[in-house]
């Protein structure tokens, strides 16, 4: 699935940039640790079955991670957020989807 599939575009010419919500702490949440290699798309493939849903797993550990790197630090905790509903509704709602 294209990340981009969902914005809207003006004129055919240009991508808005998407509003992302915050993503508050839940007792449900997981927590991992990284290991060598990892990447946000592949953990989003391995928790929520979906590369695209990569933004939340970003944001929600975006205070302990580079979001301009490919890869995460080996050996860090990340917050994995549930409730993946109320999360994309909150996305939707900020994107007028």
């Amino acid at each position: 699935m294209n990340r981009y599939s969902r914005i809207q575009t003006t004129r055919g010419e240009y991508v808005k940039t998407p509003r992302y919500p915050d993503i508050p702490l839940s007792s449900r949440d997981i927590y991992a640790i990284t290991e060598f290699g990892d990447r946000f798309e592949l953990l989003a493939s391995q928790f929520y079955g979906d590369t695209s849903l990569w933004w939340i797993i970003a944001n929600a550990n975006a205070d302990k991670v580079d979001l301009g790197s490919m890869f995460l630090p080996e050996g860090i905790q990340i917050r994995i957020p549930l409730g993946l509903y109320q999360i994309i509704d909150s996305y939707n709602s900020l994107n007028n989807i």
